[in-house]
Formats: C-alpha cells, structure tokens, sequence
C-alpha cells in the first residue's frame, strides 16, 4: 500500500466521516507532505503550484523563512502561556501593533487626507500632540470565534440583539457564528438548537459577466446602483421593525463564491449604521493582510468599521485570530476584569502564534506584498478576463479584487456547471496546480494564490486553465 492510501485510510478509520471527501477513484485528495513559499509536495514527492495559500492562509509564502524562526524562537523559550491569567509579552506586542495597524493607522490616512487648514484647527484645538483613535483586541484561535467577539461585544454595546447579514455570507460554523453564516447546508441541521438572530437581505451583485474591480475615482453619489438601493431598502424595514444592533459584512465574499459589491455597498452600510446607532462589523477573515491589494479590504473605499475580525493570513499557519474594536467601544462594551472574564479561552493570543502573527506583518510590510497583490491582481483579472472557451458550451465570468479572483462557470441555459467546475480543478489538480470551487453551488474556480506568487508562474496557470476549459467534455 503506497503513502498517500495508507494515510487515507486512517483517516478513513479514525477521522468523522463527515470531515474529509474522497473520491472512489482516488483523484481526490492528495496528500500534502510539505510546503515551501507557493508549492506543495504531496506524499509521494510530486510538486504542485497552490493556487489557494490554503485557505488564504500563506500570503508571505508557506513555511516563510522568518515567520518559522519567530516560532521556533518563541517555542524553544515558551509554548504557552496563561491567556486571561498571567500574560506574556508577544500577547501585548501584537495587541499594540494590530492597533496601530488598523484603527491608528486608519486615523492617520483620514488625517493626511484632510485639508492643510483643517489639519492646523486640529492641531491647535489639541495642542501640538495630535491624538489618534486606538483599537483594543480580543484575541481567538479560529475565524468564527473572532465573528462571535464581534457579536457578543456589539451585543453588550448596542442592548440589541439582532444582527444583519447579508446573503451567501460565511462567517464561520459556531453556534453563534451559524446564526448569520447564510447557507443553510451549514445551518439546517442545527437549526432547532439556534438563536436565529440573524437577518440576511440580498449581498449587491457585481455586474455579470465581466471583471469587477473597485473604480477609480467613483464618487459615492453619483451611483444609480439599482441592487444596492434595493438592499439599502430592506436593512431599513429591518431597522424599522428589528431590534438590530450590528451589520456583519465580508468586504468581499470568498466562500460565497468570490463575490465583489458595488464600490458604494460599505460606504452606504457606514452611513446605515451611522443614523441607527449600530455598530459596522467588517469580516476581513480572508480579505485582511494585502488579499485584496489593500492592508484591508475596507481601505478601498475608505470606510472604518466598528470592529474588524482577522484570522487566515495573520499568522501564516497557527490557529489565532483576532476580534479589533475602536477602543473607546470595547472599554464602554465590556466590563474591567474583577479575576474572571466572561469570554476567554485556555489559548487566548497564544504566545507561539502571536510571535509569528509579528514576524508576518513585518513579512508582508518589509516585502510590500499589499502593492504586489494589487499590480499582480490586475495582471490575474486580466488574463483570466481574455479566456475564450473556443471548444466548450460553456460560459465564464470573471471577477476579483487583488490576488482574489473567481472564475465562474455555467451551463448553456444559465444554471451553475458545478459538475464542471470540480472535473476542470481536478484535472488542473493532477497538472499540478492547487485550485478549490466556492459558491454555494462550488462552480466558482477560484484564485487565492499566495502574495509571493510570480507573474510567469499566473501566466502559466491561466495558460493550463485555457487548455483544460477547452477540453473539457461535459
């Protein structure tokens, strides 16, 4: 029995069922031996090309250099610490430079944009220190639960306990997380164990069929965007009729299928909460740390949540996350400790994790991979957007933001080719290139490669993508 069916059959043996798919056939899944900045090798030594980072995870590269030696440096010295208890120092640096990274540094764009005499009034009205806004952290080890610090500290924030979400929404599999994840192939079989808080109005569409990135120099009032007024309708019957205290929105959706909004849709949700008194929460999960082209998805356009949930790309591949809040929101929401916190967690901001959380923003700050993600990002969206299906019924449409890119597939009459969609991946599977389906129908390709990736190396997968397409038989 070679490797890879050996390690499968274990899992088959000792893992839920439920967990891992595998084909009868056996092209699917391959079993990942070792990864090194944009390739895998599977158990038997073959070498793939990951078009995923899995899951977003490896934007600086997988088993990036630095970031492993910040954890082998911080494993050798202290594996684990006291979360809520005793805390340890990298927890407290990586609470500071989340701060600054976000909520700081967001102030300081707002500032610099400002004009010379507005700036002057702020400084004399303050002195000669200008003051700037900070975010406080609750620290997780996995998404959803960074999404449930978000909901429960709008809940202590706001006394309200409806939260609106938006349709095709994933937010993570937790019972609170469930309540505003939108499918409910996740929901369905809890649904008599939920709280069902949640209420979803329609995510705003891109227009089909063509690249969709954020418009330069869009001014927000000139938009006639039906669907988004639409949208803007139905939270505002919600807000009439609903004890609503939060709007929970992905800048752009992954799981739901690549899914880019009108470059008005965050903008419109900030003035919405604005005039209802509840608070933004942005889950930037997948699209924080340069995914987008953007440090977070939300500088597009400029718009400040109230509280942003990070994981994926924080660390490059340990299990923490991270809830950010505006400070003042977070003290104002929760209560001063007096020995035992109402949320916390035996692993909370786990010292391991948080000294390569460090060593990866350093990673993605000293090698500019934000500005690389955009120009490469535009490269991608461009190729993909000259694919031409010469030998397939089939029809494609493309769309994307920064190296975050779908390419959708449907059949002639217009329903999802998902059938398809899983035939092509696994064939660019056994070529060599990493690919995952999103949508809730899987007929979404998409492309989340690592930030490190090279132009030749897209070229080259756009290039096999067109060859697969193109014989497909369906």
């Amino acid at each position: 029995m070679s490797k890879t069916k050996k390690i499968l059959q274990q899992l088959r043996d000792f893992e839920s069922r439920n967990i891992l798919f595998l084909e009868s056939d056996g092209s699917w899944p391959i079993v990942w031996d070792r990864a090194r900045d944009v390739h895998v090798w599977d158990a038997s030594g073959k070498k793939y090309l990951d078009l995923t980072a899995a899951f977003g995870v490896a934007a600086a590269g997988h088993a990036n250099r630095r970031v492993v030696k910040a954890a082998q440096r911080q494993l050798a010295r202290l594996p684990h610490a006291m979360g809520d208890v005793h805390p340890h120092a990298r927890k407290a640096e990586l609470a500071r430079a989340l701060s600054r990274l976000a909520f700081e540094r967001w102030e300081q764009i707002r500032r610099d944009e400002l004009p010379e005499s507005r700036k002057q009034a702020a400084r004399i009205k303050s002195g000669t220190r200008v003051t700037r806004p900070s975010g406080k952290v609750i620290f997780s080890n996995s998404g959803f639960e960074a999404v449930e610090s978000a909901l429960k500290t709008a809940m202590l924030a706001t006394g309200k306990q409806g939260v609106i979400a938006f349709s095709g929404a994933y937010h993570g599999l937790g019972y609170g997380a469930l309540n505003v994840t939108h499918r409910d192939f996740f929901r369905g079989p809890f649904h008599y164990q939920l709280r069902e808080f949640g209420h979803f109005v329609p995510f705003p569409a891109s227009t089909e069929g063509r690249v969709a990135r954020v418009p330069k120099n869009t001014d927000v009032r000139d938009s006639d965007n039906s669907s988004l007024r639409k949208v803007e309708a139905r939270i505002r019957n919600l807000f009439r009729h609903e004890s609503i205290g939060a709007i929970l929105a992905e800048p752009v959706q992954a799981r739901g299928g690549i899914n880019v909004p009108p470059p008005e849709f965050l903008p419109r949700l900030r003035k919405l909460c604005d005039e209802h008194g509840a608070l933004l929460i942005l889950d930037e999960i997948y699209t924080g740390f340069g995914r987008t082209g953007k440090w977070f998805a939300c500088e597009h356009r400029g718009v400040v949540p109230d509280l942003i949930c990070l994981g994926k790309a924080l660390t490059g591949g340990f299990p923490l996350s991270a809830c950010v809040g505006r400070a003042d929101l977070m003290d104002a929401a929760w209560p001063k400790s007096r020995g035992e916190a109402i949320h916390t967690s035996t692993f909370l901001g786990n010292p391991v994790g948080c000294a390569m959380a460090l060593a990866q923003i350093e990673e993605i700050r000293r090698r500019n991979l934000c500005q690389r993600s955009a120009e490469l990002g535009e490269f991608l969206l461009d190729a993909l957007g000259s694919l031409r299906l010469r030998h397939s019924a089939l029809r494609i449409s493309v769309r994307g933001l920064g190296l975050m890119a779908g390419v959708e597939l449907q059949l002639p009459d217009g329903k999802p080719a998902s059938e398809a969609a899983m035939r092509v991946i696994k064939k660019m599977l056994r070529r060599g290139f990493i690919l995952l389906p999103e949508g809730e129908h899987a007929n979404v390709i998409s492309f989340t490669p690592p930030l490190t990736i090279t132009r030749a190396q897209l070229t080259k997968t756009v290039g096999v993508l067109a060859e697969v397409l193109n014989t497909d038989k369906h």
